[in-house]
């Protein structure tokens, strides 16, 4: 079906790909440049055009980022999906909301989309998408479809507040953009739209602060921009320090839990099996469905804070049995001997076969894998993949029959050692050595400091950890925290790597190492420093010596990938 998303007019060249972009860590909020490194579009810019691809994909952030490109005058004239997408459609749908204006959204089936992407130039009016060879005429969603309770309208009319009546019209808007035949309540909801990746996040916040809204049900934060209570004393600008403590400070005056850590499932609060909650942060989301068996759409930053503030999401998605099923069955070629880099590798690899689709993954149910190695595939799949979730056979809680219509894909060590390879085009010299992203358990620091036992950071390289409140507490009471600054390394609270800024990100470093799947990916982006990525004992080397071997590990066997 050919369909308005959000209607709109627009008449620009067409920028078309064939993979999906996260625009939180892809997109540039203040000039529309893709800086995502390993994206075909790098080095484009997408103000003026019209964007098309599959899906977006990574970042729940990417609303907010649309929201400030739309603001600054720097948006895709519109975009044109071909798949089911709602992180930049909610940002095209607050921007109309909150500002007035907005881009075009439109959905084609496969076989016009794949025509549209031939074009060079296409104009879209309302109801209209004209282009070389194509004049659709654009179907739009019913609101007649969505069903709302006598709570909902209360809500939705303004009995309760303006501030539940604006978070209201959005839930509303996107529960008819996503054909959900109603709203559902939710037991809690974890914010992360916390983080300062554009001013619109903070404009969007203090816009419900200012009417005194407040959260209906338990909501946790996301790690945010800076370490809240000492960014003064690390020298970060006041330019950057205080915007990002006032995003986090409205969310702490609406009610939320400053708990500021992007591994809510390391909290007390954790969801249980089959419980209904609504999560933002992509590795949580794919985390709590997977994993505890909780349930929770991939929600947008945004409309995290709309359904705390209202505790009703729309129901459609994961949120559905039948949606919950796998529609790819991913064998896996499992190596004999591994390391924890395995299951990050594994992670972003799956996600590049399965970018729009629920993969079963089967294998490897053999091998030893705890929480932390969980956490950090899910962190990598979250990168490559636009899924909500994914199973493991005979790990996972839900990992039963796929669908009829699966497919079968294979993965194979090679494919890992591709893989291993785009994420070490760094040198060999390290000046910075990056742990928790996300956020370092409890348990990983202690291996940590385990494999620094004895052992000092070279004195010309940074190790950081990134870590949760709870976590860090714990880790000094019990001992760990010390041993590891006394091995050299910092540990910083409340921020992580994906958001972390100079001067805490030490400005003199050039290269940088990573255990983590998911900063390797985004890190060049970001940071703009080459990476070199390992298991956390090949960072720790790394750490001491100040070098990392060219050496892949052996467990990958790329000597004999390279020759064939």
């Amino acid at each position: 079906m050919t369909k308005s998303v959000i209607a709109g007019r627009a008449e620009a060249t067409v920028l078309a790909c064939q993979e999906g972009l996260s625009f939180w860590g892809g997109v540039d909020a203040s000039t529309g440049e893709v800086i995502d490194s390993l994206h075909p579009l790098k080095g484009q810019r997408l103000g003026g055009k019209i964007l098309a691809m599959p899906t977006s994909r990574g970042s729940c952030t990417g609303s907010g980022v649309l929201l400030e490109l739309i603001n600054n005058g720097q948006a895709p004239a519109a975009l044109v999906f071909c798949e089911s997408e709602s992180i930049l459609t909610l940002g095209a749908l607050v921007a109309k909301h909150i500002s007035g204006h907005s881009i075009p959204v439109v959905q084609l089936d496969a076989n016009t989309f794949a025509q549209f992407c031939r074009c060079e130039r296409a104009s879209i009016d309302g109801q209209r998408l004209l282009a070389e060879g194509l004049e659709l005429s654009l179907e739009s969603p019913s609101p007649e479809h969505v069903d709302l309770s006598e709570r909902d309208r209360e809500m939705l009319e303004g009995h309760e507040g303006e501030a539940p009546k604006a978070a209201m019209r959005i839930l509303h808007d996107m529960a008819v953009i996503e054909g959900a035949s109603h709203l559902i309540d939710v037991n809690q909801v974890h914010i992360d739209g916390c983080i300062y990746a554009s001013p619109a996040l903070l404009r969007f916040a203090e816009f419900f602060s200012a009417m005194g809204a407040r959260v209906r049900v338990p909501t946790t934060m996301n790690s945010i921009s800076v370490d809240h209570a000492h960014w003064h004393l690390q020298g970060v600008p006041d330019a950057f320090g205080r915007p990002a403590s006032r995003l986090a400070d409205a969310y702490v005056q609406m009610g939320a839990q400053p708990s500021f850590t992007c591994a809510p499932y390391l909290l007390d609060s954790t969801p249980n099996y089959g419980e209904v909650i609504a999560w933002a942060e992509s590795n949580a989301v794919i985390y709590a469905n997977s994993v505890l068996g909780a349930r929770t759409a991939k929600h947008p930053d945004l409309l995290d804070l709309c359904i705390a503030l209202t505790g009703r999401a729309p129901y459609y998605g994961v949120y559905l049995e039948e949606q919950r099923r796998a529609r790819r069955v991913v064998e896996i070629e499992a190596p004999d001997e591994y390391d924890d880099a395995f299951w990050p590798l594994l992670g972003y690899r799956v996600g590049q076969i399965s970018p729009d689709r629920i993969p079963l993954l089967t294998g490897i149910a053999h091998l030893e894998v705890d929480e932390d190695d969980l956490k950090a595939l899910c962190a990598a799949f979250g990168t490559t993949s636009a899924a909500p979730m994914l199973h493991i056979e005979g790990v996972t809680p839900e990992a039963g029959q796929p669908t009829a219509e699966a497919d079968r894909v294979t993965i194979t060590t090679s494919d890992l050692a591709h893989d291993w390879q785009l994420f070490n085009s760094g040198p060999d010299n390290i000046d910075l050595v990056a742990f928790g992203s996300p956020h370092f358990s409890l348990a990983e620091c202690r291996k940590l400091a385990l494999l620094m036992n004895g052992r000092s950071s070279h004195p010309e390289v940074a190790g950081i950890v990134t870590l949760g409140r709870d976590t860090l507490k714990a880790a000094r009471e019990e001992g760990t925290a010390e041993a590891l600054e006394a091995a050299g390394l910092r540990l910083h609270a409340d921020l992580c790597w994906c958001s972390i800024s100079e001067p805490v990100f030490p400005p003199s470093a050039e290269a940088l190492m990573t255990n983590s799947g998911k900063y390797a990916h985004y890190a060049p982006g970001l940071s703009g420093r080459a990476v070199r990525f390992g298991s956390i004992a090949e960072c720790v080397s790394a750490l001491c010596s100040g070098h990392v071997s060219t050496a892949p590990p052996h467990w990958l066997n790329i000597a004999s990938t390279l020759q064939s």
